[in-house]
């Protein structure tokens, strides 16, 4: 199923998009936050073969610029929906995360009825916290050692909640 927002459309990725998935995700803007060993080819289709995880290419201007995936947890007592996003550097700054992030976030309030979200960035990566702070993500607190960077080190994250009543327009 196809999703629109203002700027972006989102679609579920296939096989034909882990080119462009990949090569993205060589730059060192992303490189540098998703991890992903030496064969980011065979990283992007793992992504894309998780049977718990729904991923979707951004599209903008005719043109794939990044992805975004969900998973969202069924228990019905802690049910909540995580979001995890990457985009072309050459399309920082635009506000295309932030349009991509809403409407993934309207389609699971309104198809699956989430009312919480999650998001996860590395604790230095501010451009990110800023921009989810932008739609209405606020810090839970530091994952510590979180995860193994590409330098061989443990890193903090910060976890971010969103609740469906404080999604910003």
């Amino acid at each position: 199923m196809e999703l629109r927002g203002q700027t972006v459309t989102l679609r579920p990725a296939g096989p034909e998009d882990v080119p462009a998935l990949a090569a993205i995700r060589a730059t060192p803007e992303v490189r540098r936050w998703w991890r992903g060993g030496d064969d980011l080819v065979a990283a992007v289709e793992e992504s894309l073969a998780e049977e718990d995880t729904s991923v979707y290419v951004i599209e903008h201007g005719g043109r794939v610029v990044g992805a975004i995936q969900w998973h969202a947890e069924e228990d019905p007592d802690y049910r909540h929906a995580g979001i995890d996003i990457f985009l072309d550097p050459s399309v920082h700054g635009r506000g295309l995360a932030g349009d991509a992030i809403r409407t993934v976030i309207r389609h699971l309030i309104d198809a699956d009825g989430h009312h919480r979200f999650t998001i996860d960035p590395a604790a230095a990566n501010t451009a990110a916290i800023r921009a989810y702070a932008k739609i209405g993500f606020r810090p839970v607190g530091i994952l510590r050692h979180y995860e193994r960077g590409e330098d061989g080190r443990w890193h903090d994250g910060l976890l971010m909640d969103l609740l469906a009543a404080d999604l910003s327009d």
